[in-house]
Parts: C-alpha cells; sequence; structure tokens
C-alpha cells in the first residue's frame, strides 16, 4: 500500500487525501489543504486586470467610497461560487454538461454560442492585460508583449496534463504573489486604515458617476466564465461515497470558497485603497489607466513601487488568461460535447485580441468593450445555475431550501439589474441617478 502511495501522482495523492479527510481520518489543517484549490482558481477571475482598473478608477475618484461596494462584490461572488461548487460535486456534472442534459437542444446551442463568446471577451481582457504588464515592465511593444503573454499561458496551461494538483498550486502561488505585491504596496504607501475600516462597511455613493462606477464594480465582478468553471473543477477531483461524505464535501468547499474569494476581495480592497492613497490628491484624480498608473506611480513613489504594480498585473493576466482557456474547454466540452486540442483552444481565444490590437484599437477601451460583452451574457450561467440548484431531480436532498432559493434569486435580480444599468450607460442612455 506504501509503495503505491508513493508511486502515486500529485494529483492522485491529493485525492487520497482528501478521502482521507471525508472519512474523518485527518483532522485541522491536514484534513482542509487535500481541498484547496477549485476556488483558489475561481477567485482569479475576481482580481483580473479589469478589476485593476476598475479599482484605480474608483480609488483615485472617491477615495475609500467606494470600498463598500468591493466587499459586496465579494459577498455576492461568495454566494454563486459555493452553488457553482455545490452543483459539481453533487451530480458529478458540471454546469455546462447539466444545461445540455435538462435544457432543450436549441436553448443549449443558444447558450453554449454566447458562453463561446464570453470565453474570448473574458480572454481579451485578462489577456491584455497580462500583455500590457510585460510591455511596461519590459520596455517592449504591446505585440510583442502578447506573444509572450501567449507563450506563458500556453505553458502554464500544459500543467493540466499532469492532473488538477500541479495547475493548481501553480495558480495559487501567482494569486499568493499578487497579495505579496500589494501588501508591499501599502507597507510603501499606508492607506489611511481608519478611513478603511469606515467606508468597508458604510455605504456612499458621492454623486451619479459613483453610482455608475459602483454599477461596474459589481456588475463586471461576476464573471460568466468562472460559474462555469468552478463546477467542472469539483466534479471528479475528489469522490465522495453517500450524502454523508457529500455533505462533508460541500462543508470543505464552502470554506475553501470563503477563505480564497475573501483573500481575492482583500486584494481587490488594497488595490483600490492604494490608489486612494497615492492618486486621490486633487492632482491625480483622472487617473483610470492602468498605463498611466504606471507611469503615474515612478515620480509618486519610486520605480520599485511602479515595478510591484507591474508584477502584481502580470501574474493576474497569466493567471486569469489560463483559467480562462480551462472555462472555454469546460464550455465547449460541456454544451455540445466536443473535443479540440489544447494548442487551439489557446490559439482560438488569443487571436481577437491581436486582431483588435493589431487594427489600432486602445488596449483600455477594448478592455472596457469586453466587460460590456460579458456583461451581455451573465444572465444565462446565472440563471441556468439558479435553476438547476433548486431542482431535487437534479440535486435530490442537496437541492436548495426555501431560503436558499430566495437569497440566490435575490443575488441574481441585483446582480443583473446593475448588469443592465451598466449596460445602459455605456450606450449613453441617460438615467436619473443622484447627484
Amino acid at each position: 500500500m506504501q509503495n503505491s502511495i508513493a508511486r502515486a501522482t500529485l494529483s492522485d495523492r491529493t485525492a487520497i487525501a482528501g478521502g482521507e479527510a471525508l472519512r474523518g481520518r485527518r483532522r485541522g489543517l491536514r484534513a482542509l489543504l487535500p481541498f484547496a484549490g477549485p476556488a483558489v482558481i475561481a477567485s482569479v477571475a475576481y482580481m483580473d486586470p479589469g478589476n485593476f482598473a476598475t479599482n484605480i478608477q474608483a480609488g483615485s475618484h472617491y477615495a475609500y467610497d467606494l470600498l463598500w461596494v468591493v466587499v459586496l462584490a465579494n459577498l455576492v461572488a461568495m454566494l454563486l461560487q459555493a452553488l457553482s461548487a455545490r452543483l459539481g460535486i453533487v451530480t458529478g456534472h458540471n454546469l455546462a454538461e447539466l444545461c445540455r442534459l435538462h435544457f432543450p437542444p436549441p436553448v443549449v446551442w443558444a447558450m453554449w454560442v454566447v458562453s463561446e463568446i464570453a470565453a474570448m471577451a473574458t480572454d481579451l481582457a485578462e489577456f491584455l492585460g497580462g500583455a500590457i504588464g510585460l510591455s511596461l515592465l519590459l520596455g517592449i511593444p504591446l505585440l510583442a508583449g502578447m506573444v509572450l503573454t501567449g507563450i506563458a499561458t500556453y505553458a502554464l496551461l500544459m500543467l493540466q496534463g499532469s492532473g488538477f494538483r500541479p495547475i493548481e498550486l501553480t495558480i495559487s502561488v501567482l494569486v499568493a504573489l499578487i497579495g505579496v505585491c500589494y501588501l508591499l504596496e501599502l507597507v510603501i504607501a499606508p492607506p489611511d486604515w481608519g478611513g478603511v475600516a469606515l467606508h468597508s462597511v458604510l455605504p456612499s455613493l458621492p454623486d451619479a458617476d459613483a453610482v455608475l462606477l459602483a454599477v461596474g464594480i459589481i456588475g463586471a465582478t461576476v464573471m460568466p466564465h468562472a460559474i462555469f468553471l468552478h463546477s467542472g473543477l469539483t466534479q471528479h477531483r475528489i469522490a465522495a461515497h453517500g450524502d454523508a461524505e457529500r455533505g462533508r464535501l460541500i462543508g470543505f468547499s464552502n470554506l475553501e470558497v470563503v477563505v480564497a474569494l475573501g483573500i481575492a476581495g482583500l486584494i481587490n480592497m488594497a488595490m483600490l485603497a492604494m490608489a486612494a492613497r497615492v492618486f486621490h490628491d486633487g492632482v491625480h484624480n483622472g487617473v483610470a489607466e492602468i498605463e498611466e498608473a504606471y507611469h503615474t506611480l515612478i515620480p509618486l513613489l519610486g520605480a520599485g513601487a511602479a515595478g510591484l504594480f507591474m508584477v502584481s498585473l502580470i501574474a493576474s493576466g497569466l493567471s486569469s488568461s489560463a483559467v480562462g482557456t480551462m472555462a472555454g474547454q469546460v464550455i465547449m466540452q460541456g454544451f455540445v460535447n466536443f473535443h479540440i486540442p489544447l494548442w487551439l483552444r489557446r490559439l482560438v481565444t488569443m487571436v481577437p485580441s491581436f486582431v483588435v490590437i493589431a487594427l489600432g484599437a486602445n488596449p483600455t477601451e477594448a478592455l472596457v468593450i469586453s466587460q460590456v460583452v460579458l456583461s451581455l451574457v451573465l444572465p444565462v450561467p446565472m440563471i441556468a445555475l439558479v435553476m438547476l440548484v433548486r431542482r431535487r431531480d437534479v440535486m435530490g436532498r442537496f437541492a436548495l431550501g426555501a431560503w436558499g432559493s430566495a437569497l440566490a434569486f435575490a443575488v441574481t435580480a441585483l446582480v443583473l439589474s446593475l448588469n443592465l444599468l451598466l449596460i445602459l450607460q455605456t450606450l449613453g442612455v441617460k438615467l436619473p441617478l443622484p447627484g
């Protein structure tokens, strides 16, 4: 037995350790560690390059006033990701597969098409973020940064060939790198901690522009691909035998979601707090673009702080771009049961980014447009997820009850309403907002 465990892969050993924890043979931290991974990967979607731009704009314009919005957005994300993981654990299928099994074929094909569009829009934002970081840090053209980003993310995705654990650990290291960079940024430029604590819990919307920015933070934070992906990451990861073990597995998963997305939320709060501390000074209040923030940081805090900012952006772009491609695999295989080689999937999702930049488009404007596309597509996975987790024929005894369903519907209605508001604002529709 010991020899067979020694010959097992890292993923196999993780699965064995997880099974022992479910049967009560492991306690404390040793019981928790095997279950850490899926939520960490999903959390990358909540600190991608799009979040960098939004948090910089919020901090530079409104100081700490919109920190409570970041907290609210993460609470919403925790609920949706917990439900997605629950779906995969209980059914052994991911969200896209369950849509194929339970919805009419025309609906499934339509959902697949719009979800593929979302996957490409996601990769556009994340791929460009990593490329911008490499371009600025290394002083190379943006197209060269895109090529390097493509090579790096493909190498990262190749880890999937060794099972689930290597890529989980690698992405965890990248998430930790982002966190360390922002921790050091806060040491270099410490914020007003009293203001941070107050505005994390005190709602404040100073004017109409703040309302719209708050809508953007929440509406564009919940990414469609992350909802699809999390159910795929948990569906076959650690086997649970019987409802008792399945219930314990859901408990471990919920704990991981809270911890992983809690860390992602703290990183987002650090982004906004750093921008508030550095840029909200009456001179740099208009800073809204990633490139502008980088060039402004150099004279204000020095090259070290600007370098940390770029390193965190590169780590964010590489990890989130890889996660976007993983989500695209889940979407295609789930909806239409069609498999393509990983290199082709990576190539297909990269092409729109190269086309956009080759045509001379502004990278930041491209990021904004991609967020609007994601807002349009978001109803597809959210509504499907809530519908399926309520069904007893799908979830058995783990179907959501009346209170859970009411909360899920309320969160879904909130996010979809805010996304609609964001889309209308982007299209130039005048809205009766305060201010």
